[in-house]
């Protein structure tokens, strides 16, 4: 196994959490509203979608077959439904007493689980920017050497949690979500809804059998 396949997992697993999606703007707005303590255990959650979506890409790399399209249909319409509430309830936030955040994540955990585990984007995202990073070391690449990309995207994924929790807590970002929370929520929310249509707009055709082979 060679230093540049293993660099280039670390930072395909860096990259891909670093790239804005709907995790991110959900991370910015319990991390700002909420702290760093809810920000980092969402992340922790989310860890573990990250781990399986990547765990599967570097296995169709190496030549596996791949569990099929129904599956991942399935997921994206679970995720479009759940970014679709998610949406709906930021569009609607209503001002709180006391302070408090627009939007409150009572389990930020849990949420972050549930986002990385039914993301549908998760697996060609991860298949891409893997396959980017780690295609120039192909000759190296094998079942025996998959343990360890997985250890070195563990690292790459803690590392870039741990940029974003840095972020999403320093005192000038807080200021400035306190600031616009109201039209950052409300946007994030209309965002969401997006989101939400691309995922229902991409799985149904595959459920219904519209999609072509």
């Amino acid at each position: 196994m060679t230093h540049s396949l293993l660099f280039g997992a670390f930072l395909a697993a860096l990259f891909y959490v670093l790239i804005p999606g709907p995790a991110f703007l959900q991370l910015l707005g319990i991390g700002a509203g909420q702290g760093r303590k809810a920000g980092a255990l969402f992340m922790m959650g989310h860890l573990v979608g990250d781990l399986i979506w990547s765990s599967l890409a570097l296995i169709a790399i190496v030549g596996a077959k791949t569990i099929g399209t129904f599956v991942f249909d399935l997921l994206g319409l679970a995720c479009g439904f759940y970014l679709a509430w998610i949406g709906w309830g930021a569009v609607n936030a209503k001002p709180k007493p006391d302070g408090q955040a627009l939007v409150m994540v009572e389990r930020p955990f849990r949420r972050g689980l549930i986002f990385g585990v039914t993301n549908p984007k998760g697996y060609p995202v991860a298949l891409a920017t893997f396959t980017a990073l780690v295609a120039g070391s192909a000759g190296a690449l094998d079942f025996e050497a998959l343990p360890m990309l997985l250890v070195v995207s563990f690292l790459g994924f803690v590392t870039a949690d741990v940029i974003l929790i840095g972020i999403i807590g320093a005192g000038a970002v807080r200021r400035f979500y306190r600031a616009h929370e109201r039209l950052i929520v409300r946007s994030s929310g209309v965002l969401f809804m997006g989101f939400a249509a691309q995922a229902l707009w991409h799985a149904t055709p595959g459920l219904i059998g519209w999609r072509k082979a």
